[in-house]
């Protein structure tokens, strides 16, 4: 493997859960990307209270997009852009460990192109997921029209357990796994498809995800 494809942040980060297992947990759940509710907060509202998501965080690979590939799924076309309504401007962010990942991105020629397909902006990280939380707080402060001042003002939606849910709990936020992706279940790589069988092994056991510490501003 090349090292600009190792996901060294994924791979230090997955021991925490020896010793904190939900933080590979949901907060929420759908099956595909066209399942997402707009606005998010209905995702949360029934099981965590009055919850004020103000912007989302987007993986590209396999959540709204084929891997490799910039455009969005032609199928949820229209649903992505009910969601560009609903969270308009940078109140939208990709975050993908491909397009804008500076180990292998290195000249955001990839994230350029992602952005140029969809029309939103793609962060810049040398970490690569679920290592990358500060920087995504760092680009909401950078831009306040976004509204975002602490991070369970942000939804992670992402389709793997181990680096987009995970971020999202590192982070304080909240996360929506999308359990059924772009690629056929049967296509999907071994580590993706183990931690699914933690994940459901570890609800099972009556883990749930952490609740981010606060849902409203002081």
């Amino acid at each position: 493997m090349e090292m600009n494809t190792l996901n060294v942040s994924a791979t230090f980060n997955v021991f925490r859960l020896l010793t904190r297992p939900p933080l590979c947990l949901p907060h929420a759940t759908v099956s595909t990307f066209n399942q997402l509710p707009v606005p998010l907060n209905a995702a949360f509202d029934k099981k965590y209270g009055k919850v004020d998501i103000r912007a989302v965080v987007l993986d590209k690979d396999n959540c709204f997009a084929w891997p490799k590939e910039n455009g969005v799924y032609k199928p949820y076309e229209d649903h992505f852009q009910r969601l560009r309504t609903a969270y308009p401007g940078r109140r939208l962010l990709i975050v993908s460990n491909t397009a804008g990942a500076l180990s292998l991105d290195t000249t955001l020629t990839l994230a350029s192109a992602v952005t140029v397909s969809t029309g939103l902006h793609v962060l810049p990280h040398a970490s690569k997921k679920p290592g990358c939380g500060a920087d995504i707080m760092v680009y909401f402060a950078q831009h306040p029209e976004t509204g975002v001042t602490r991070p369970e003002h942000v939804a992670v939606v992402g389709d793997r357990l181990s680096t987009d849910v995970m971020m999202a709990n590192l982070m304080g936020s909240y996360a929506v796994w999308v359990k059924d992706g772009v690629v056929p279940r049967e296509e999907i790589g071994v580590f993706a498809r183990l931690e699914q069988k933690i994940g459901g092994w570890l609800q099972k056991k009556g883990y749930e995800a952490p609740v981010p510490e606060s849902q409203f501003e002081e």
